[in-house]
C-alpha cells in the first residue's frame, strides 16, 4: 500500500469519527439559577425547580401536570444556598416528561425557576429531616408563602442546544390572609401538644366551623357534629349567604364538560344556605378540618411513623376543643364522618381506628382501602408498580382514565413527576403522601419507599408493614371479632364503577368481605354509580358535578336515622331540635 492510500484511509477514518461524534452530540445545556440578595435571605435549603412552558397563558409554575397537559420540569436539591450563588441545570438533572434537558423538544418556551424552601425538623424519634413547612396554603409549592421564583423568560431550544441563560429568583410569594369570622362561620386553630412534641416545634391544627341556625338564641342546645374530611380547605366551602354574583363571568369546566360551572357552584352554595335555615332542617355543627403536614395538604387523619400522631391530635385534641367551644354533644354517638377521595379514605380509616368515638362514616370514592387493589397494583404480589410483565411482554400500568376508559396518564408518569418535585417522599404528591402515611420511618428519618421511585420495583417488606397497619380491608377482616359490634351500622361506602383512578377495584374487595364474611353482619351500605367517575358519592338522581357540591347535606337523613336508632339511653335528642 502506497503512502497516499494510507493517508486516504486515515483521512476517511477521521472524517467518519467526526461525523459519528457530531451525530451523537446532544444539546448542551447552560441554564443556571440564583436568587437575589435583595430578598435579604441566606443559607436556604430546598428543592430548586426549573419549569419550561410552551405557552404564556399562565406562569410556568402553574402549568405543571402529570397527564397530557404536562410541561417540562426539572428538579434538584440545594443546601445552604447563598444569594447570587449559581446552580446549574445540566443534562444529568432528572426531569419530567423529558428525563434530561437534552431531550426537550425544540421550540419556544417560557422558563421559570422556583425554590421550594425546606425547614429543618428535629423529630422526637431522634431523626433530623428537611421538609417544606406548610405556610397556610395547604402544601402547594407553586404558591407557598416564602418560596422564591423568577419572572418567566422566553427562550428558544433548537435541535442541538439549549440556550445559555441565567434566571434570577427575585420574587417571593407573599403571606396568605386568613379568612375572617362571620355570623355563620368561625375559624379555629390550636397548638397540638402531641404534634409539637413529635415535630420538635410548635404545630397547629384547625377547622372552619359552620354554626347552626339559632345558635345564639338557644344557649341550652348541644349539637351533634359532622366532620368533613378532605384536602386543605382555605375556608368553609359550599356555603354562601347571597345568590350567585350576577356579574360573574361564566367559566367552562374541562373536568365535567359543563359551561358556567362557577355559577353552578355559587348557586348550590346558596341553596345549601337556604336549606340550612329551613324550620325542619336538623341543627348540627359542621366542621371542615385543616391538618396540613410537611408532606401534604392533609395528614390522612391517622397516626403514622413519619408524620406523627395526627389521628390522636384530631380526635382527642381538636374535636373536643371545638365541641366545648360551640356546645357540641361531646360523645361518640353524636359524631359523624364524611368525605370523598382522600376524605373518603380518612372517613373510613378514622371510623375503623376510633370505632367508639364516632357513630358512622360516609366514605365516597375512597383512596385504596384494600392494597391488593392499590389502584391497579397488588403491592403484595406484583414485583413492579409501573409495568405488568409476563414471560414475553411488558405493559405500562395506567393511572388515570375517563368514564369511557380513555387513558391520560400512567402510574410511572405520576411518580416520575413526584420524583422531580422532591425526593424522599417530599413532592407533596399523591403517591408520596400515601408513602409518608403508611410506611415505617427509615434510618434517614424519611418514609421507607414502597417502591423504587425511578424503576417501580416494589419493596415487599414495606408492603407487609402497610398491610398490618393501614390496609383497611385487611384490618377489618383480621380484627372483626373485636371491632364488629362497635362498627355495626356505621360503614357506608360509595364509588363510581368508572372511577378515574380505579378506586372502585378496592371497594369491590371490601364489599366482598363486608357482605359475605362479617359476623356480626356490618349492617351498612356499599353502592356504585353506573359509569360514574371520581368522586361519585351515592347520589343516583343527579350528575356527579352536582352531587359533589352537596356533601354537607346529602347524608343528613341517614345520619338522623342512625342517631334515632343508636343513641344511648338518656342521650340528649331534644335540645337541638328546634325550629
Amino acid at each position: 500500500m502506497n503512502s497516499f492510500s494510507k493517508y486516504a484511509i486515515l483521512l476517511s477514518v477521521f472524517v467518519l469519527a467526526c461525523q459519528s461524534k457530531s451525530s451523537d452530540t446532544s444539546k448542551e445545556s447552560h441554564i443556571s439559577v440564583s436568587y437575589s440578595d435583595s430578598l435579604n435571605l441566606d443559607n436556604l435549603d430546598g428543592r430548586l425547580l426549573l419549569v419550561l412552558a410552551d405557552n404564556n397563558e399562565d406562569e410556568p409554575r402553574f402549568q405543571v401536570a402529570y397527564d397530557l397537559k404536562a410541561q417540562p420540569i426539572f428538579g434538584k436539591n440545594v443546601e445552604t444556598l447563598k444569594p447570587n450563588q449559581d446552580v446549574v441545570f445540566s443534562d444529568d438533572v432528572f426531569g419530567f416528561p423529558y428525563e434530561s434537558l437534552s431531550n426537550v423538544k425544540p421550540g419556544e418556551y417560557y422558563a421559570q425557576a422556583v425554590l421550594h424552601v425546606y425547614e429543618t425538623f428535629n423529630l422526637s424519634t431522634g431523626k433530623t429531616v428537611k421538609l417544606p413547612m406548610d405556610n397556610g396554603e395547604g402544601q402547594q409549592w407553586s404558591k407557598s408563602p416564602g418560596n422564591l421564583y423568577s419572572k418567566p423568560v422566553k427562550i428558544k431550544i433548537t435541535e442541538n442546544s439549549v440556550p445559555s441563560i441565567h434566571l434570577v429568583m427575585d420574587q417571593i410569594i407573599p403571606e396568605i390572609i386568613e379568612p375572617e369570622d362571620t355570623e355563620w362561620i368561625k375559624h379555629v386553630k390550636i397548638k397540638s401538644e402531641l404534634l409539637s412534641k413529635f415535630w420538635g416545634r410548635d404545630m397547629y391544627i384547625g377547622a372552619h366551623v359552620l354554626l347552626p341556625k339559632g345558635f345564639k338564641e338557644h344557649p341550652e342546645a348541644k349539637y351533634p357534629l359532622m366532620v368533613f374530611q378532605g384536602h386543605f380547605p382555605s375556608d368553609f366551602g359550599g356555603f354562601r349567604t347571597s345568590p350567585p354574583d350576577p356579574n360573574l363571568e361564566s367559566e367552562y369546566s374541562d373536568r365535567f364538560g359543563v359551561d358556567g360551572y362557577n355559577i353552578i357552584e355559587q348557586e348550590e352554595a346558596y341553596n345549601f344556605y337556604k336549606r340550612w335555615n329551613e324550620p325542619d332542617y336538623p341543627r348540627f355543627l359542621i366542621i371542615q378540618i385543616q391538618h396540613p403536614t410537611p408532606y401534604y395538604d392533609d395528614s390522612y387523619a391517622v397516626n403514622s411513623a413519619s408524620q406523627g400522631p395526627y389521628g390522636d391530635a384530631l380526635t382527642y385534641e381538636l374535636i373536643p376543643y371545638i365541641e366545648k367551644m360551640f356546645r357540641g354533644q361531646g360523645e361518640g354517638w353524636a359524631r359523624f364522618l364524611y368525605g370523598g377521595s382522600t376524605g373518603g379514605w380518612e372517613a373510613l380509616a378514622v371510623q375503623v381506628k376510633y370505632p367508639t368515638e364516632y357513630n358512622g362514616c360516609f366514605a365516597a370514592c375512597p383512596d385504596p382501602i384494600d392494597f391488593r387493589a392499590y389502584c391497579l397494583i397488588n403491592i403484595y404480589e406484583d414485583e413492579n408498580a409501573y409495568y405488568a410483565k409476563s414471560n414475553h411482554n411488558t405493559v405500562e400500568i395506567p393511572a388515570h382514565r375517563d368514564y369511557l376508559g380513555n387513558i391520560s396518564a400512567t402510574l410511572k408518569d405520576e411518580n416520575h413527576l413526584e420524583l422531580v418535585l422532591g425526593n424522599k417522599s417530599r413532592s407533596g404528591g399523591q403517591y408520596d403522601i400515601w408513602e409518608a402515611t403508611y410506611s415505617p420511618q427509615g434510618a434517614d428519618g424519611y418514609p421507607e419507599p414502597i417502591w423504587d421511585k425511578y424503576s417501580g420495583d416494589i419493596n415487599h417488606e414495606v408492603a407487609t408493614y402497610w398491610k398490618e397497619n393501614y390496609d383497611l380491608r385487611h384490618i377489618l377482616e383480621r380484627d372483626w371479632d373485636k371491632l364488629g359490634d362497635d362498627l355495626k351500622g356505621k360503614i357506608h361506602i360509595y364509588c363510581g364503577d368508572m372511577d378515574n383512578y380505579y378506586l372502585n377495584n378496592a371497594v369491590y374487595l371490601m364489599e366482598d368481605f363486608l357482605e359475605s364474611t362479617t359476623d356480626p353482619y356490618y349492617e351498612g351500605e356499599v353502592a356504585y354509580g353506573d359509569r360514574a367517575e371520581h368522586c361519585w358519592n351515592g347520589d343516583h338522581e343527579n350528575p356527579n358535578y352536582i352531587s359533589r357540591l352537596r356533601y354537607n347535606s346529602m347524608y343528613v337523613p341517614k345520619i338522623m336515622k342512625r342517631i334515632m336508632e343508636s343513641a344511648p339511653e338518656g342521650a340528649d335528642l331534644t335540645s337541638w331540635h328546634y325550629k
